[in-house]
């Protein structure tokens, strides 16, 4: 038998000298290794040893190198460019009379991209758009980050104070609006000085308009040229948006969305809304709100149609379902409100899926083939961040508890983390979970890759929000036992009435359940025995009456008595932001004010 002597591993690059010596067998099948040796002398082997330790550094260092290469950085641009790839003559966006394919959205993206470029955007300049749902927003949403620019969408509804407001704090340095938007507030961006240009956007039908001052959206795209450009961005966590809040607590805060983050975000909505390869969207939900819940991008990973809507109106929206096919929306409440009561209504030969968030509708909509599914979220987390995901048991349940469970906020998407509700301690930084029995409230908290980068040019409220590691919503919520989460109210909005605490969403939901009601919002009015009680304002649906007495009873049989409203007052209309979302404030002035709003129209 040979004397065996171990050597060290040798590196797969760099082969030592070795000797492997097996004793003779009979037959392959029985040989076995029984040697291996290194017959050189010791110091021979001792530097050898020393080589293959340098090149095992130096394997290393090629193996990190072909990883990072693997490593692409994240960004929704690469939708856009497999889209026109895979899908060049599929329909891109339909706009009024225009239809724009994949290969030509491909083309006026760069060709607008090029031109900011001529005009000297640099690396992580602002572009704000002022616009309705239209092509040329949809075509900023790619056009702005591939030209190393951040794009921020402003609300349409906005005073010209509040547009020139933001436009300052974001240091957007373009502007691009559309005309019948833009003049309005070219007084109060004239006061703008970091604002170097400002673009007027074509009419609907595609024609170049201009307005005294501006720049036609034409001569700007004269400025840039159709050499190809790498849909790609050196940095995943670069900001490729800056959004700002509805500002229904104070001045409106930009919040910054990350290539990352968008492209996860936007996948989180193809899997959880059910977008697939050529969906059609008819864009009912503003483009400017959190980039249309990262939609902009989701439909574009998937080739689907962007089907523009300039404004909301019910008879538009049930003919561009027929004639666009229509498989996916989204909105605020009001809008299936608005689509169930249309004369139009009718029932639809494919299904309709429709996202929603806030206040979920309590009628079903199953008899008209759409399927209404339930979001939640806010600015900082990119619009969505939970879903509530039927499970197969609740299709057996009563349809009263079904719309129960599926008027829950539910749990976090899949490229999200799970959603908390925590309660407070003495120590702000140390966040503990409250009982997931459905009852016990606290706050509802959230982090991951969805979750904004940070306020910007705002420090402070950024340590605010993340205190503890997790972004801080301010909304008030339960924990079920299956673990879906519920919300209950934002912290200003809860009515301390007796000491006890009563939700003003949960009064909504059990006024909502009275067919006689279309709209309502609940907030809280002083008392002098309880300190507070609910007062409702409720919008009646056409052709509906009930009265004050009726209302109160229906909600002390949906909920406990207590909670229901102490006056109910019937207007025409419930002040909501753009986005749907409820100005409370504006009903808790005007009471403090002794006002009435009976009349508000």
């Amino acid at each position: 038998m040979h004397k065996i002597i171990r050597s060290p591993m040798i590196a797969e690059d760099f082969v030592v000298g070795v000797a492997v010596l097996a004793a003779p067998q009979p037959d392959a099948e029985s040989r076995s290794l029984t040697v291996l040796c290194d017959q050189r002398p010791i110091r021979d082997r001792k530097a050898a040893l020393r080589h293959t330790v340098v090149n095992q550094g130096t394997t290393k260092r090629h193996q990190s190198r072909r990883l990072s290469a693997m490593r692409m950085p994240l960004s929704p641009l690469r939708f856009l460019e497999r889209a026109a790839s895979v899908h060049p003559d599929r329909t891109a966006i339909i706009d009024g009379p225009r239809s724009v394919t994949y290969r030509e959205m491909t083309e006026q993206v760069t060709r607008l991209a090029r031109a900011f470029k001529a005009r000297g955007l640099r690396a992580g300049d602002r572009v704000a758009y002022l616009a309705p749902n239209c092509a040329e927003e949809l075509v900023a949403h790619f056009a702005v980050p591939l030209a190393g620019g951040v794009l921020v969408t402003l609300n349409t509804r906005l005073s010209p104070a509040e547009i020139a407001h933001i436009v300052e704090h974001s240091g957007a340095e373009f502007l691009l609006g559309d005309a019948p938007l833009l003049e309005p507030a070219l007084e109060e961006l004239s006061a703008v000085t970091a604002l170097r240009e400002i673009v007027t956007l074509p009419a609907e039908s595609g024609e170049t308009i201009r307005v005294a001052s501006t720049t036609s959206y034409h001569d700007l795209l004269a400025a840039g040229s159709d050499e190809p450009l790498e849909f790609t961005v050196a940095d995943e966590d670069d900001p490729i948006s800056l959004n700002y809040t509805s500002g229904t607590t104070g001045d409106p805060k930009g919040v910054i969305y990350t290539h990352r983050g968008a492209y996860l975000n936007a996948l989180g909505n193809v899997i959880h809304q059910g977008l697939r390869d050529g969906s059609s969207y008819l864009w009912t939900l503003p483009m400017f709100h959190c980039n249309g819940w990262c939609t902009t991008w989701a439909l574009t990973a998937v080739a689907g149609t962007h089907v523009c809507l300039r404004a909301v109106r019910a008879d538009d929206i049930w003919r561009l379902i027929d004639e666009a096919g229509v498989t996916h929306m989204a909105g605020a409440p009001p809008v299936l409100s608005m689509m169930r009561e249309s004369p139009l209504a009718h029932p639809l030969s494919q299904p309709l899926t429709f996202t929603t968030g806030g206040a979920p509708p309590t009628r079903a909509f199953g008899d008209l083939n759409v399927r209404v599914i339930h979001a939640y979220g806010l600015t900082e987390t990119y619009g969505a961040y939970t879903m509530c995901e039927e499970q197969e048991s609740w299709s057996a349940l009563p349809v009263a508890e079904r719309s129960r469970l599926k008027s829950r906020q539910g749990v976090g998407m899949l490229t999200a983390d799970a959603a908390r509700v925590v309660g407070t301690t003495g120590d702000p930084d140390r966040l503990v979970d409250v009982p997931a029995d459905g009852v016990t409230m606290g706050e509802i908290v959230m982090r991951g890759n969805t979750v904004m980068k940070e306020y910007f040019h705002d420090p402070g409220a950024t340590a605010a929000a993340f205190r503890g590691g997790w972004f801080h919503s301010g909304d008030l919520g339960v924990r079920h036992p299956d673990g879906y989460i519920q919300l209950l109210d934002r912290a200003k909005d809860i009515v301390i009435s007796g000491g006890e605490n009563i939700s003003t969403i949960e009064v909504e939901n059990a006024l909502m359940s009275h067919p006689a009601v279309a709209d309502v919002a609940v907030i809280a009015v002083p008392d002098d025995r309880w300190g507070e009680r609910p007062k409702a304002f409720v919008v009646l649906a056409a052709g509906q009456h009930a009265d004050q007495a009726e209302l109160i009873a229906h909600v002390k049989e949906q909920i406990a008595k207590f909670k229901a409203p102490k006056a109910v007052d019937f207007v025409l209309e419930v002040p909501r932001t753009s986005t749907g979302k409820l100005r409370k404030q504006e009903l808790r002035d005007v009471e403090r004010a002794g006002l009435s709003v009976a009349g508000r129209g």
